[in-house]
């Protein structure tokens, strides 16, 4: 490596040039990549309720819907709306009370079933069917051109009109999430180094990976808006440390070579030092970033394939970030090394060495603190409360989520759901169906092609632009209103006996709709977390084993963050803070991830001073020491990258997830410093005699 580091060194123009043009592309790339923001869509393709989607494309040209409310308007005039609307681009039609019956007729006279669902007091409903699927760019759209057209008096609901919001809200907070994360990482950089140059370099190579990053999804095709907001977050705080640590590796070799004056003069012995340092850097970047990328791609392995999606797209950020360490930030600091020299300050974090004498002094008093916080995290961690209602992410304020507040308001409803009934049962048995559909808990109303003219009338009587909405060579579409809202306990148990029904009648019908995605949701995800959780671990326990070559050493380690982990996750079940189900299957993975390597570097330098003979006390004392400083910045970098985008995120998918991040890199710093010391001072014993290296060589 270090011949690499040479050619590196002597070719740093040329690296510096070919880094800046690589931006062209990488930009390009992040053009054409589209963004997804419905994250329903990353549910398997072989869940009914998906399959039930696409039979809805298929076979009636629509996949989406969205109820809308309108207010204190005339009939006329809400048929006059009602027209405007299904002439918007990607609307196929709307269903609505002159879709049955002509104005001048009395809306007394209609069927009970379809007054009681699309009038009440002086509001009625429409419902809009698009052409395309919930998260399409399609449906998006007409949501947003019939938003134009809407007044005062009217109000779009649906989960197309709740991604439509997050799009917008993700649009415009993206590119501030970056700047937010740049600035405070930059100031904890000044405050943390001597040169006012160097981190500026720093955030350059990091923001440089992240383009290069961004750019490369374009062989995705698409990703997750979740994964593109936080990539640039998460890349700057979890591969910050590899430029520190080039930064001491370049530092230390220009120490060994010459002096400071002959150093100045002599400009290749510059290039030796970051050779060297290129060679240091890598050996040690390589191994600490191992551990990194396994938290990353542990979230592979989940049936819910946003998993995947975040999970790729930052495990490849950190090895894009690893390349630019070595080969892009030596070439900026050697072409900028006279300007790093002049702006050469005095370091303002003081000397840390009696603040680490204390902590490993009193370490009992830690091993005491672990023992009573033990319990109450474990217990904290595995009460926490989970939601998986999207729309309860966004703010209230917001028009989707108006809508949703005015349907509850004057409907008493939450959600419908549709019944996919397959063709051949007849109009007794369809009649029969819904009026069990109808007595089920928190059931409002269910409708079908029936229900529209009465049950007195044949099906011959049934309008030919209502059966041509409603029904096709195959299936038959029906409507179930609930009021109860998706992602509820009392939800999930009214579709289980709305699905058993429709089974009974029709095996081969079956159930869709938001709240059945969100129940498969829920399902899914519950089992993603725990395999998630358990993959990680394994990973990162067989990494260690054989970083260390110790049978002891990777439970210790995994114990102390893990316990970080339990201690940042049962924080919100004691504040009463419920959390979105994103941000509790993903943090584990990543805090553990990106947090470990503060523990396998105050290990090395245990292993090291061990092995060359010192005591226990003296070993961990000198480790503890030489690593709390660089786990400080570590920790307060990543700190900094996601606290400020916590506080000002609208959307509580992404701001929970920097929240938790923020304060997992807190507490495992905290922890690792306490907990990890005391643990070596009581199992020095087992780690000497189950590990190499902890030994001095035989003579």
């Amino acid at each position: 490596m270090i011949k690499v580091g040479k050619w590196i060194a002597k070719h740093k123009v040329l690296i510096v040039i070919i880094s800046m043009l690589l931006l062209i592309p990488s930009f390009l790339g992040m053009a054409a990549t589209r963004v997804n923001y419905d994250i329903l869509s990353y549910l398997p393709d072989s869940l009914e309720t998906v399959e039930g989607q696409d039979i809805m494309v298929d076979e009636f040209g629509m996949g989406a819907f969205s109820m809308v409310v309108v207010e204190n308007m005339d009939l006329k005039d809400v048929a006059a709306l009602k027209e405007k609307f299904q002439d918007v681009d990607h609307v196929k039609d709307v269903l609505w009370y002159d879709s049955v019956a002509d104005l001048s007729i009395p809306i007394s006279m209609i069927p009970d079933k379809f007054k009681d669902a699309f009038f009440t007091g002086d509001a009625t409903m429409m419902i809009a069917l698009f052409d395309n699927t919930t998260s399409s760019d399609a449906a998006m759209e007409a949501v947003t051109d019939m938003r134009k057209i809407a007044n005062e008096q009217c109000y779009i609901s649906g989960m197309s009109g709740v991604v439509t919001d997050i799009k917008n809200i993700a649009l415009e907070e993206m590119p501030i999430y970056v700047v937010i994360a740049a600035c405070l990482s930059l100031l904890v950089l000044l405050l943390a180094m001597d040169s006012l140059v160097i981190p500026v370099l720093f955030l350059i190579s990091v923001g440089l990976a992240v383009v290069y990053n961004l750019g490369s999804n374009i062989f995705f095709g698409q990703v997750c808006y979740i994964t593109k907001s936080l990539t640039a977050v998460l890349q700057l705080g979890v591969t910050m440390d590899y430029s520190i640590f080039l930064l001491d590796a370049f530092t230390r070799e220009k120490k060994k070579g010459l002096s400071v004056e002959a150093y100045k003069k002599k400009y290749d012995e510059k290039e030796r030092a970051m050779a060297h340092a290129i060679g240091d850097t890598f050996k040690s970047v390589a191994g600490s970033s191992v551990t990194t990328i396994a938290g990353f791609l542990a979230l592979c392995v989940m049936t819910f394939a946003l998993g995947r999606d975040m999970g790729i797209v930052m495990a490849k950020g950190v090895v894009i970030g690893v390349i630019c360490c070595v080969t892009v930030l030596p070439a900026m600091i050697l072409v900028f090394d006279g300007a790093i020299e002049k702006t050469k300050h005095k370091a303002l974090i003081p000397s840390l060495d009696k603040a680490s004498g204390f902590i490993t002094k009193h370490y009992k008093v830690w091993l005491i603190i672990f023992l009573v916080l033990l319990y109450p995290a474990i217990y904290g961690n595995n009460h926490t409360q989970i939601y998986y209602n999207i729309d309860k992410s966004l703010p209230s304020t917001l028009a989707s989520n108006v809508a949703n507040d005015k349907l509850k308001e004057d409907f008493d409803m939450s959600t419908v759901h549709m019944v996919l009934l397959k063709n051949g049962l007849d109009s007794k048995q369809k009649t029969q169906m819904l009026d069990k559909i109808d007595k089920v808990d928190g059931v409002k109303w269910s409708l079908g092609m029936n229900s529209l003219i009465g049950p007195t009338f044949p099906e011959s009587m049934i309008p030919s632009n209502i059966k041509e909405m409603l029904e096709s060579d195959n299936y038959e579409v029906q409507f179930v209103c609930s009021e109860y809202s998706s992602a509820t306990d009392e939800c999930n148990a009214q579709l289980d006996k709305i699905q058993e029904i429709v089974k009974s009648y029709s095996p081969e019908s079956m159930v869709i709709g938001e709240a059945p995605l969100m129940k498969d949701l829920q399902d899914t995800t519950d089992v993603d977390l725990q395999r998630v959780n358990i993959l990680s671990m394994a990973a990162i326990f067989v990494i260690i084993l054989f970083v260390f070559k110790s049978i002891s050493l990777p439970f210790i380690l995994l114990a102390v963050i893990e316990f970080a982990i339990f201690v940042n996750m049962a924080i919100p079940y004691y504040q009463g803070v419920t959390l979105p189900f994103v941000a509790s299957i993903v943090i584990g993975a990543i805090q553990l991830g990106a947090t470990v390597d503060y523990a396998i570097l105050m290990t090395s330098n245990y292993q090291k001073q061990r092995h060359l003979g010192k005591t226990k006390k003296e070993s961990i004392s000198i480790a503890h020491k030489f690593s709390m400083k660089s786990i400080i910045v570590s920790g307060c970098s990543f700190f900094a990258a996601t606290f400020g985008v916590a506080l000002y995120s609208q959307v509580d998918m992404i701001g929970s997830i920097c929240t938790l991040l923020a304060r997992g890199a807190v507490i495992s710093t905290i922890v690792v410093l306490l907990i990890l010391p005391a643990m070596f001072m009581v199992f020095d014993p087992i780690i000497v005699h189950t590990s190499k290296g902890f030994l001095p060589d035989k003579k």
